[in-house]
């Protein structure tokens, strides 16, 4: 064959797959042929290929002179030739080109074409490209890229356009090397929550897109979503942001009347844009109308954010709240929230008008160990107002509600690697009693603990027997109590009545065995109390009564008391034989005897006049007002009796293939305690303390956990309730008296599997104060509705149910029961019976609902209730949740989209609470 233009002569020559070198050699003959283009090939199989040869090989070889003259004729001619100053053509590729197909790979010299086809793929600087079928065009430096049709007529191989970080998966895409322009048809693509879907795009450059008759969702479906909002023409910046023309809404197809002249459409690759929160409106029969939850969100680094959000009711009600969450990879994570509210009820000079402002503090702080092993910081803070979830405008947290404590801890802890090794942890706490607002706070305890020391073990570090074992320690505490109330917290005098002290502790202990099957144990603590305030107790004549003066100054006391204690372990087994169904039980004991010793310290006691006329009582303690308490004006000589019991059963297995029994807990614990008093007078002391038994299981297959306790008196007592020196037996009655017994039973069932972890629910109500279940019903927090009210994370596809109705739908069940018997001053009664009940089904896959509920069968009445429905619409979710009576009287309707980025578009309608 002739070529047209050189008129060289070529042969067809078959290379197979393996010649890859001398493929490659040739074709880069073909390329500096055609250009100074850099093209590399891979993986093309199966095919042939058309490559030129020249005929005039061994002529030239003979024209190539011999002798020396020629040379030098040769040479001259070489000096002659003067440089050429045409620039080379510069290459149109500016980079390798990678590629390769299944079926075939073709070039089409005359044409100037690369034919990729069946799972195509080809790769050149940032752009990756696969497609059915790949086209190159390396005169016009342009590539196409389309889908292939399979035997049943249906399309495959759709093109995955990767430019960066940027995936456009078209049907079909046509592209230029040079320019980066380019043309797609029905472009898909997704930019963070959105997907996108044009006709047309074409492509300006690398940072801007023209969009014709787009639609975007969030929906996971951009082919058949259940909504989208359509527009004809678009300009398009990836990872900033959108802008469209006339847009419209359609949901299910139809399209709505909800439309904008123009919209735009953040789009970033960082995790959130900085924005406006829209409004939501309510209204209230004692506040008026509002606007709740309008505010702006500050993305203000990668590493912290900061919400402001505000509420305003026309009567004068408003609510200001600041969040704010920051994170640092390998060092800490943590957020903080800063509510306040002032509420104002009815109208002035209404009989009902009230006014209160009310604030809440919360953070949470924690902490990577990774960043330092050595030392750790965590926090987790919620005070505030004692009726701050009982009132607050914006909050619908039942659990927090219904829950009277709050509490914060803020530790930090460090280890210094000395030799002892010592610990030291600074921390301040919080409680708080939501019912009788009082609040105790230290601020802050330190903490200073030094390891055992063993001053008698040898080199060889053996620690065995009595001298051996003897190890000290040293512990230091110091302690800056305050206790106070709502109304005077962060006063002046919240301050001055703080309490301060260290208190220095030694243990001297050891351990041995005894006669080889007990456990003996001696324990000798020093312990040293330091106070910078201490009191003076007097009769005050003007106020004719006795008052106690503070002292300031520093004071001290020091205490040591002596223990000891004795153990064994006692093992019995009662066979019943191997053909019982219940082949062994085995019964685990665990008594033991300890004695416990403490000197009297009068010498810490003073004399107080306690009338005018001087009559002098031995009876007080300048320490008494301590954080640390005062030392004991009389000795303490007590013998303690403990007894532990375990019993477990070996029965046969269900499982017929299992050649050993099965082992069942009958009882986890099953503990009794009590003591002696040996120096009990039988007056003011009796020698017998009340006898502790307490105990727990677990039942149905490890379901059911029961836990059970009651006190047994062995003393009768008199007309009056009060304990005698005469036991009950004595006295007419039995052997003891039980004064209080209390029973609760928690029960959780499920359809999920046994294997399955069970998912984390209501976080933030238990954040709040709440609990942990949904028994007490679940939070809302009104600012965030687009969680799930069932604290679920979405399910995989594959776990999805595709039909309308399956036996297999999930449910779960928690029951409490609680029982408490009283019987103290001879009252005999159940002074506590309450069964609670929470349940969650889904009762097609679409459709959840739940209700928590219960019963107090001593009040005789129906404890918190609160119904739960839920429909998820795929990117959208709708929920209601109704509480039907009671203080907390409210019901809430839902409808919004779940992504974060259109969170605005919602519906949400609530009643406010009778409280």
């Amino acid at each position: 064959m002739t070529c047209q233009k050189t008129g060289h002569n070529f042969t067809k020559i078959a290379f197979k797959p393996l010649h890859t070198n001398l493929f490659n050699i040739v074709l880069l003959s073909i390329f500096l042929t055609i250009g100074s283009g850099k093209l590399y090939s891979q993986g093309i199989t199966k095919k042939t290929t058309t490559i030129p040869t020249s005929k005039q090989t061994d002529s030239s070889k003979t024209a190539v002179p011999n002798s020396k003259k020629s040379a030098t004729t040769i040479k001259k001619e070489n000096d002659s030739i003067k440089i050429d100053t045409i620039k080379q053509k510069k290459a149109f590729l500016e980079g390798k080109v990678k590629y390769k197909a299944e079926d075939y790979a073709k070039i089409d010299q005359k044409k100037k074409l690369i034919t990729l086809y069946n799972k195509a793929e080809l790769y050149y600087q940032d752009i990756e490209l696969k497609s059915g079928i790949i086209v190159m065009d390396y005169e016009k430096n342009e590539v196409y890229a389309g889908r292939l049709k399979d035997s049943s007529g249906v399309y495959t191989q759709y093109p995955n356009f990767k430019q960066g970080s940027n995936v456009v998966e078209p049907d079909s895409i046509r592209f230029n090397f040079k320019t980066k322009k380019a043309l797609i048809w029905n472009s898909r693509s997704d930019q963070g929550e959105f997907k996108i879907k044009a006709e047309i795009t074409k492509k300006e450059n690398d940072s801007v897109y023209f969009l014709k008759n787009a639609r975007f969702t969030t929906s996971k479906d951009v082919d058949n979503p259940e909504y989208y909002f359509q527009t004809r023409k678009v300009k398009f910046i990836p990872g900033k942001k959108v802008v469209t023309g006339l847009t419209n809404m359609v949901i299910a197809d139809v399209p709505t009347p909800i439309a904008l002249p123009f919209a735009f459409f953040p789009m970033s690759k960082e995790t959130s844009l900085s924005g406006i929160i829209l409004p939501s409106y309510n209204d209230s029969n004692t506040r008026g109308f509002s606007l709740q939850n309008a505010g702006y969100y500050f993305a203000l680094s990668d590493n912290y954010d900061l919400t402001v959000l505000g509420d305003y009711y026309t009567n004068g009600s408003y609510g200001m709240r600041f969040e704010s969450s920051y994170a640092k990879r390998y060092k800490f994570r943590g957020n903080f929230n800063v509510r306040f509210e002032n509420l104002i009820n009815s109208e002035r000079g209404y009989p009902d008008y009230s006014k209160q402002k009310i604030y809440n503090i919360q953070w949470s702080h924690a902490k990577d160990s990774k960043s330092n092993p050595n030392s750790s910081f965590s926090a987790s803070v919620n005070l505030g107002s004692s009726k701050y979830f009982r009132q607050s405008i914006n909050q619908a947290n039942v659990g927090s509600n219904l829950n009277n404590t709050l509490s914060s801890s803020i530790s930090y802890s460090k280890t210094f690697n000395t030799v002892p090794q010592v610990r030291m942890s600074l921390t301040a706490t919080h409680s708080q009693n939501t019912q009788t607002q009082e609040i105790n706070m230290t601020l802050p305890t330190l903490q200073v603990s030094m390891d055992r020391i063993y001053p008698f073990v040898g080199k060889d570090g053996v620690k065995k027997g009595f001298f051996k074992n003897i190890n000290l320690q040293y512990n230091l505490s110091g302690k800056n109590s305050i206790v106070t109330t709502d109304s005077l917290f962060f006063k002046p005098q919240m301050f001055r009545d703080a309490k301060t002290g260290i208190e220095h502790t030694i243990p001297l202990s050891t351990n041995f065995k005894l006669f080889k099957y007990f456990s003996a144990s001696s324990s000798f603590n020093y312990r040293e109390v330091w106070y910078t305030k201490t009191i003076s107790r007097n009769y005050d004549i003007d106020q004719s009564k006795v008052v106690d003066n503070t002292i300031n100054g520093f004071d001290a006391f020091r205490t040591y008391s002596f223990s000891s204690s004795l153990g064994t372990t006692i093992y019995g087994t009662f066979n019943f034989g191997d053909d019982k169904k219940i082949k062994s039980i085995r019964h685990v004991m665990r008594p033991s005897v300890s004695y416990g010793y403490t000197p009297s310290f009068e010498k810490y006691y003073d004399s107080y006049a306690s009338d005018a006329t001087g009559t002098m009582i031995k009876q007080y303690s300048r320490f008494e007002s301590g954080i640390f308490g005062a030392p004991g004006n009389s000795n303490s000589n007590t013998l303690g009796f403990d007894l532990s019991n375990t019993f477990e059963a070996k029965v046969t297995d269900k499982d017929s293939t299992k050649i050993e029994p099965k082992k069942v807990m009958l009882l986890n614990n099953l503990n009794l305690s009590t003591s002696y008093n040996l120096n009990a007078d039988g007056v003011t002391s009796l020698a017998f303390a009340p006898v502790r038994v307490s105990g727990g299981t677990q039942l149905l297959k490890n379901k059911m956990n029961v836990n059970f306790g009651a006190t047994l008196d062995p003393y009768a007592i008199n007309n009056s309730g009060t304990r005698i020196n005469v036991f009950n037996i004595d006295n007419g009655g039995s052997l003891f008296r039980m004064t209080s017994a209390n029973m609760t039973l928690n029960y959780a069932i499920s359809s999920k599997e046994k294997d399955k972890p069970k998912k984390e629910k209501n976080t933030q109500s238990e954040r709040n104060g709440g609990r942990e279940d949904d028994l007490f019903g679940t939070n809302t927090d009104l600012g965030d509705s687009r969680k799930s009210q069932f604290g679920e994370e979405e399910e995989n596809e594959e776990d999805k149910i595709s039909e309308f109705f399956s036996a297999k739908l999930p449910w779960d069940m928690t029951f409490a029961y609680s029982l408490t018997y009283g019987n103290n001053n001879r009252e005999k009664k159940i002074i506590g019976n309450s069964l609670m009940i929470s349940a969650n089904a889904d009762i097609t896959p679409k459709w959840k609902a739940g209700v928590s509920t219960g019963y107090d069968f001593v009040q005789k009445g129906v404890t918190f209730t609160q119904f739960r429905f839920e429909r998820d619409l795929l990117s959208w979710r709708m929920d209601f949740n109704w509480t039907p009576f009671g203080d907390n009287a409210n019901w809430g309707f839902f409808i919004g989209i779940k992504a974060g980025v259109l969170s605005d578009i919602k519906w949400d309608k609530r009643s406010r609470t009778n409280r």
